[in-house]
């Protein structure tokens, strides 16, 4: 590989966690006894982690000190009440109801808002929003710009929704048909791209002309303001707070799972400013996930997620995250690797399907990547493709597939060095070059909904 410029790690590693290196052969074992799924694998037989990004951040001292004054108050905790100020702070909505993670926040903001037969617009629906749409019996709809599906396209935001389309659907489809449109920052299913400050106005702008809620999936906010800063002119000398809170002055409200940008293991949120549908989304919660001041978390919990979103805007731990991904993107891209291009905000995509051009579609080429990457290297990956997303076409009953067959390789933060990427590419570019040796995929098992989790599948 060639030799390039190493991304300086921002902080120092105070406590470590063993790694475990297995053989091939025990490898080969364990990925066919977990049905050929590698959410099945148990993590202490994984080398390198990159399934996701979510949950799987280290934290730093000032959270784990957090951690022991947590107030694990039922009702009324402080540390409920520092959390929120935290959360203000950035977001500047002024309801702030915590959950235990993102989807609850989805679920219980979706149960509120949709009936059957509605519609949610977005820029593309990472899974658990989508399926928590769908199991009301409504439609999430990806209306992002058509750039999004040319993997070798480089435009600074590739995850703009397309406005036209937006005005288009919403006039086609009736504004009583669609309760709330929302725009997920970075656009994870998109190659992590980034949305711009301008599609943001614009599409509040969209939303507001026709009264309809404009909400936000905030997960990786920062990230998507460290590139605003980088790529939009007018932001440049601006800091990631004054961005950040720019960003929410355009929206109605926002979810979010805290597990992301907000640099801790569990948790999530919603905040909004209208108080008839906060009173609603409250009651809500209290059915399911619990009091309004702890919302399914520890104090301790609520702690850690407030003293992360105050280090997740700083300068140097932006610079550092997203010059690691562009470092792992450029080395696989200058192997010849196939990515999707430019590198994102959290993950590098690779194109399953040009990776494994002898594979179809119908074989799943994406899933077949990750359990090749984790037989040959002890890496844990996750499609994002045929499996994750496909459905049946409504007219032929044959399975549809996304536009893009991808495997997303998504670097936890603060927990990997270079010297890991470095291990991650080379295996990878070890792998395409041996890669006519991986076969296809059937499925013998899937589950309703969210089927990725749990498939099961043999080779073809």
């Amino acid at each position: 590989m060639a030799e390039k410029k190493l991304p300086f790690e921002p902080y120092k590693i105070k406590t470590v966690e063993p790694l475990k290196i297995t053989t091939r052969e025990e490898r080969d074992k364990i990925i066919r006894d977990a049905g050929l799924n590698v959410f099945s694998i148990p993590a202490e037989k994984v080398l390198i982690d990159l399934l996701t990004d979510s949950g799987t951040s280290a934290m730093s001292n000032r959270q784990w000190a957090g951690i022991m004054l947590g107030d694990e108050s039922y009702a009324g905790a402080g540390s409920y009440f520092n959390f929120a100020r935290s959360v203000k702070n950035i977001f500047g909505f002024r309801h702030v109801i915590p959950t235990h993670q993102g989807r609850a926040a989805e679920r219980i903001l979706f149960q509120v808002l949709l009936k059957t037969g509605d519609y949610v617009p977005s820029n593309v629906h990472f899974d658990t929003t989508r399926a928590n749409i769908e199991v009301l019996d409504a439609r999430a709809e990806d209306l992002i710009k058509a750039e999004a599906y040319d993997p070798e396209i480089v435009i600074p935001f590739k995850g703009d929704i397309d406005l036209e389309k937006l005005e288009k659907f919403i006039q086609g489809k009736g504004p009583e048909k669609i309760p709330l449109v929302m725009l997920t920052i970075t656009n994870n299913s998109g190659g992590g791209q980034p949305v711009s400050m301008e599609n943001i106005r614009e599409t509040s702008r969209v939303c507001h002309k026709h009264e309809l809620p404009f909400f936000i999936d905030a997960c990786r906010f920062a990230e998507n303001a460290f590139f605003i800063q980088k790529r939009e002119k007018e932001y440049s000398s601006k800091s990631i707070l004054e961005i950040a809170r720019e960003i929410f002055s355009y929206a109605d409200g926002a979810t979010m799972s805290a597990k992301k940008d907000a640099l801790v293991n569990i948790g999530g949120f919603i905040c909004l400013n209208d108080d008839v549908l906060e009173e609603k989304l409250r009651n809500n919660l209290i059915v399911s996930e619990g009091f309004p001041t702890y919302g399914g978390l520890a104090g301790r919990d609520l702690e850690a997620i407030a003293r992360g979103l105050e280090e997740v805007v700083g300068q140097d731990y932006l610079a550092h995250r997203i010059d690691q991904v562009g470092y792992l993107w450029d080395l696989l891209n200058e192997a010849g690797v196939p990515v999707y291009a430019p590198a994102g905000g959290h993950a590098v995509y690779i194109l399953a399907d040009k990776f494994l051009p002898h594979i179809p579609r119908e074989q799943y080429p994406g899933w077949a990547l990750t359990v090749a990457l984790y037989r040959e290297a002890g890496i844990r990956a996750v499609e994002i493709g045929g499996v994750m997303f496909s459905g049946k076409d409504e007219k032929t009953g044959k399975d549809k597939f996304p536009e893009l067959e991808l495997v997303r390789l998504a670097i936890p933060r603060r927990v990997y060095t270079a010297s890991h990427l470095n291990f991650v590419a080379q295996a990878l570019i070890d792998l395409y070059k041996e890669r006519e040796k991986v076969k296809g995929l059937k499925i013998t098992y899937q589950a309703p909904n969210l089927r990725h989790f749990t498939a099961r599948f043999e080779q073809i």
